[in-house]
C-alpha cells in the first residue's frame, strides 16, 4: 500500500506527461521523502524483439559519477594476477581456495571479476552465481586480462546493464544527493552505453521509452528526443 509520502509526490507527477530530461531530473530531485539518500534508477524501454536470441541488449558502461556507495568485488586470479587484482581494490582474491569458500556459502560481495585462465573453475559456481547475475563474463570487461583495470572499473562504479523479457533495461544511475547535473551526466552515459549495444538486427527507433525514478518515487517519463537520441 503505497504510503502518503509516495501519495503526495505522485500528485506532483503528470503520469501522461513526456518531460525533458533536465525537467525529469529537476522534478525527481525536488520529490525527495525518504530519510535516506534514495537510490536512482532508470528505465529504458526497446525497439527489440527479446525473444529472439540475436537481439539481446547487454554490456557494461562507466558512470562519470558513479553509484554513490561502496561496491565490494572479488577477483578470481592466480600469482602475479591475484596480487594485481588486490592492489587495485579487490575486497578479496584468489582460485581454488576462493570457490571452495563461496561453495560453503560465503556470499559477502557485490560483483566478481576472473582472468580467462580461470574460468574452467569458475564454471563450478554457475548454480550460484548465475542465478544472482554475478557470473563473470568477457562481454562486459568482467573476464579479463587487464585484471586491476576491471576491479577499478567495478569500484568507481561501471553498471552492467541487460534487457528483461519485455525489452526493458533498468538500471541504477546514482543517489538522490548527486543533484540534477550529476544524474543527469549519468543518466546520459548510461543511455549512451546502451544505444551503443543496439543489435544490427533491430529494426525502427531503438529508444522507445525513458522514464526515470528514485527509491521512494513515482518514475517519471521522459520524452526520448530529450536524450540525444531518437
Amino acid at each position: 500500500m503505497a504510503g502518503k509520502k509516495y501519495k503526495n509526490a505522485a500528485t506532483k507527477v503528470d503520469p501522461d506527461k513526456k518531460y525533458t530530461l533536465d525537467e525529469a531530473v529537476g522534478l525527481l530531485t525536488e520529490l525527495k521523502s525518504a530519510k535516506f539518500d534514495e537510490t536512482v534508477e532508470v528505465a529504458l524501454r526497446l525497439g527489440i524483439d527479446a525473444k529472439q536470441t540475436d537481439q539481446m541488449v547487454r554490456g557494461a558502461v562507466a558512470l562519470p559519477h558513479g553509484l554513490g556507495k561502496t561496491v565490494r568485488v572479488i577477483a578470481f586470479a592466480k600469482g602475479g594476477k591475484e596480487k594485481e587484482a588486490l592492489e587495485a581494490g579487490a575486497d578479496a582474491a584468489g582460485s581454488d581456495e576462493l570457490i571452495e569458500k563461496i561453495q560453503g556459502g560465503w556470499m559477502d560481495f557485490d560483483k566478481v571479476v576472473a582472468t580467462p585462465d580461470m574460468m574452467a573453475s569458475v564454471s563450478k559456481l554457475g548454480k550460484v552465481l548465475g542465478p544472482r547475475g554475478l557470473m563473470p563474463n568477457p562481454k562486459v570487461g568482467t573476464v579479463s586480462m587487464d585484471i586491476g583495470k576491471a576491479v577499478r572499473d567495478l569500484k568507481a562504479g561501471k553498471v552492467e546493464f541487460r534487457n528483461e523479457k519485455a525489452g526493458i533495461v533498468h538500471a541504477p544511475v546514482g543517489k538522490l544527493s548527486f543533484g540534477p547535473e550529476k544524474i543527469k551526466a549519468n543518466v546520459l552515459s548510461l543511455i549512451e552505453g546502451v544505444v551503443k549495444a543496439k543489435p544490427s538486427s533491430s529494426k525502427g527507433a531503438f529508444l522507445r521509452g525513458v522514464a526515470i525514478s528514485a527509491t521512494m518515487s513515482p518514475g517519471i517519463r521522459i520524452d526520448p528526443s530529450t536524450v540525444g537520441v531518437g
